[in-house]
């Protein structure tokens, strides 16, 4: 087996995408942290922005839309490891990035995540303040972390689908 070499772990936009997760992180805690200590979200309860946007608190001890409820501390560890599981794989994929761009999406799902494990860690589970809604039907609640998660999925995405918009070469028959 060969050795592990420095480019399997840091690639040129490395920094990029590193540089986009410690602030996106820094940014969902820094909300989180304002509307738990300052805004005190669960106090005012339901806070109704527009006809169709509430603030409200909400924990979520599973993933996306409420699913894989993991109630016990097991569970919680187990979506705490998968998470991480996840955030190194990207960090491995973010070495062999070509384009800044895709970097910078790759870091908006690594901010994003850890923020979401830091809850999970420290609460137990995810806090979540926005809640979109229309004619009775609520989507799910989220919160910054999930916003930042969110774009960087969509931009890798439009990668796949527009690869020559990010100096991606697509392949031509002959």
């Amino acid at each position: 087996m060969d050795k592990l070499k420095l480019e399997t772990f840091w690639g040129r936009h490395s920094w990029i995408g590193f540089l986009v997760a410690v602030l996106a992180l820094a940014a969902d805690r820094a909300h989180k942290a304002w509307m738990l200590d300052v805004y005190d979200i669960a106090a005012r309860g339901r806070v109704e922005i527009t006809p169709f946007f509430d603030l409200v608190m909400a924990w979520n001890k599973g993933v996306s839309y409420g699913l894989f409820q993991a109630e016990s501390g097991l569970g919680r560890v187990m979506l705490i490891g998968f998470a991480l599981a996840i955030t190194l794989g990207l960090g491995l994929w973010l070495a062999r990035i070509t384009h800044p761009l895709i970097a910078v999406a790759i870091g908006l799902v690594i901010g994003g995540a850890l923020g979401n494990v830091y809850d999970r860690f420290v609460h137990g589970a995810v806090a979540d303040f926005f809640s979109f809604h229309a004619f009775g039907f609520y989507w799910y609640i989220f919160n910054v972390a999930d916003i930042w998660i969110v774009t960087g999925v969509g931009l890798i995405v439009l990668e796949s689908f527009f690869p020559a918009f990010f100096g991606q070469k697509t392949a031509t028959k002959n």
